[in-house]
């Protein structure tokens, strides 16, 4: 009898209670993500207008809501780098990293690392986002001024040259003149200047390429050919 009882009142609660408590679960999610997407609203434009307490407080609501939420850890340690709170930027970005396997914090933490002169930490940050995310220049240019800080000039150039392969800029061939400069090695000054003039000439031809294609896909229409007129009958 109690077993008939006991399986009559789990029915009665899965017909009539359990879509109750499901449509209040989702009701409830719901509104978390519309005031998560609100406070990400505020804090990104607290922080384009140069409001960092404004963003701060908005950044937080969303880590009471959403406790994992990795994005907002690594926003907040962007906001503190910027307001020169290190440590608190650090924190954030390896919660960020624990909760996120993300090149972007480990690459913010080795800035703040580079910023505050412990190289050895940066170069291994940057390091362990090259892993992860190996076709961006800008994580070996960050890297190769963590190896230079600690001496290590050929690591520097290595970089350097793993960043010139991506993004075959000029800027990237200056910062491997520098490195030179600073040596006084005449030889490699000599061959790094030939390099940079030989990219400006390539750099120059594209453009003219570019310049010339698009003329030419505009044609002025004072050059168009007039359409036949029709012949009457």
């Amino acid at each position: 009898m109690l077993g008939i009882v006991a399986i009559l009142l789990i029915t009665i609660y899965v017909v009539f209670f359990f879509p109750i408590f499901s449509k209040k679960e989702e009701e409830t999610a719901g509104n978390s993500s519309a005031q998560v997407k609100k406070l990400w609203s505020i804090a990104q434009t607290s922080m384009r207008e140069r409001k960092p307490l404004r963003a701060e407080k908005a950044l937080l609501a969303i880590l009471k809501i959403d406790e994992k939420n990795a994005a907002a850890y690594n926003r907040l340690g962007i906001l503190y780098a910027k307001g020169q709170k290190f440590d608190e930027a650090i924190e954030c970005f390896e919660i960020a990293q624990s909760l996120d396997d993300n090149a972007s914090s480990l690459h913010n933490a080795g800035l703040i690392y580079l910023e505050t002169g412990e190289y050895e930490k940066a170069a291994m940050a940057f390091r362990q986002a090259i892993n992860l995310e190996g076709d961006v220049p800008t994580r070996f240019i960050a890297l190769s001024k963590a190896e230079e800080r600690l001496g290590n000039k050929k690591a520097a150039l290595d970089a350097l040259e793993s960043a010139y392969a991506l993004d075959r800029s000029v800027s990237t061939l200056r910062l491997i003149l520098a490195i030179h400069e600073a040596a006084e090695d005449t030889e490699a000054i000599a061959a790094t200047s030939a390099r940079i003039e030989a990219q400006i000439a390539e750099d120059n031809k594209k453009r003219r390429r570019t310049i010339s294609s698009s003329r030419r896909r505009v044609v002025p229409a004072r050059h168009r050919q007039p359409l036949a007129k029709k012949r009457k009958l």
